[in-house]
């Protein structure tokens, strides 16, 4: 018994570590193909958003979590079952605004960057913005435009890895008229 405990634990963390070298291989590229690092931040993002739209429905599906009443309880639900989810971590949700609009996801660890080094002529990649951009395109499905940035990264020397959410506005809706 104790040895299929055991391959699903290697399995995992094979699959894991797939992911993230998969992952790396795929920033590679596009360093190669975009002349600036700019480029590359924008391409992860709008990568992250198109996935972040379609993987929305498969949360809902898997999680069975019905819609969120505000802005925290839905930042709770990113930090304690998506992520979790989806890359294994559950980060700390922290750093509220005073309006409440405003929060971060604190990650001591990023497992995107794991076996990751950023050359130096690469200082202002954002190595991780896919999340960015799958937070922004899964909150977007669901009624919330968001504004999503990394505020702090191991890759460049910070303690964690921060990610700073905004709310923006609660999307409305548009019916095609008689329906």
């Amino acid at each position: 018994m104790s040895r299929q405990s055991n391959r699903t634990t290697d399995s995992k963390k094979m699959n894991s570590e797939l992911f993230t070298l998969t992952y790396g291989a795929l920033v590679t590229q596009l360093c190669k193909d975009y002349e600036n690092d700019e480029e590359v931040n924008k391409q992860l993002d709008k990568m992250g958003y198109n996935i972040g739209v379609r993987l929305i429905e498969d949360f809902l599906a898997r999680s069975s979590i019905g819609r969120c009443q505000d802005f925290r309880e839905t930042a709770d639900v990113i930090a304690k079952v998506a992520f979790k989810m989806y890359l294994g971590v559950t980060p700390s949700v922290t750093n509220w605004s005073p309006a409440g609009d405003e929060f971060s996801l604190i990650l001591e660890n990023n497992p995107l960057v794991d076996f990751v080094e950023l050359p130096d002529n690469h200082s202002t990649l954002v190595y991780s913005n896919l999340l960015c951009g799958v937070l922004r395109g899964a909150l977007e499905m669901v009624q919330m435009a968001v504004d999503v940035k990394f505020s702090q990264d191991t890759l460049r020397g910070d303690n964690v890895t921060e990610i700073r959410m905004k709310f923006i506005k609660r999307i409305e809706e548009n019916l095609p008229a008689g329906e």
